[in-house]
């Protein structure tokens, strides 16, 4: 192997490792949103019961009908935040792994992460278990890898880039 190689081949690793980094960073930031993040509708300790919604497009129209009570603001924080939380996840999962090149098994990822993070929050009480929430992130995960898929089929510098470091 010449040096040429060798320092293509020490590229690649590098910037897979500054993906991975990215990509755990990014998990840990979702963590901290849905776990601990107040404002993010997290209650006290003392006020935490549980919470569930377990019929489809419930809370969705419930935010839709209240938004002038509710503010715009707080409405497209709930509904486009689900979405936009999860996009990261469906972009960054088909680079770093080439077993989830598909679709459908980005999706199902993202859909059991959601599910996990949904249960969890039941659990410990921390937020309210909402079938809505689930739909809203797998949304955004279906929407990252049609980013991925759609950067790979243009032939973007971004994604050539990508094949000649990670590949």
């Amino acid at each position: 192997m010449n040096n040429m190689e060798q320092g293509k081949g020490g590229k690649k690793q590098l910037f897979r490792k500054c993906l991975a980094v990215l990509f755990l960073f990014y998990i840990v930031l979702l963590m901290y949103l849905l776990f601990f993040a107040e404002q993010y509708g997290r209650v006290p300790n003392g006020e935490r019961a549980f919470r569930y919604n377990l019929i489809p497009f419930r809370e969705i129209c419930r935010f839709i009908r209240a938004r002038k009570l509710l503010g715009m603001r707080v409405v497209l924080l709930n509904l486009l935040g689900n979405v936009a939380a999860f996009i990261p996840f469906g972009f960054f999962l088909p680079i770093l792994s080439a077993g989830m090149r598909r679709m459908h098994r980005t999706a199902v990822s993202g859909f059991l992460l959601s599910l996990l993070v949904e249960t969890v929050q039941l659990v410990s009480k921390t937020g309210a278990f909402d079938v809505d929430d689930i739909f809203l992130n797998t949304l955004g995960v279906v929407m990252g890898f049609t980013i991925f898929a759609a950067a790979g089929k243009k032939g973007s510098r971004i994604w050539q880039m990508k094949n000649d470091i990670i590949f």
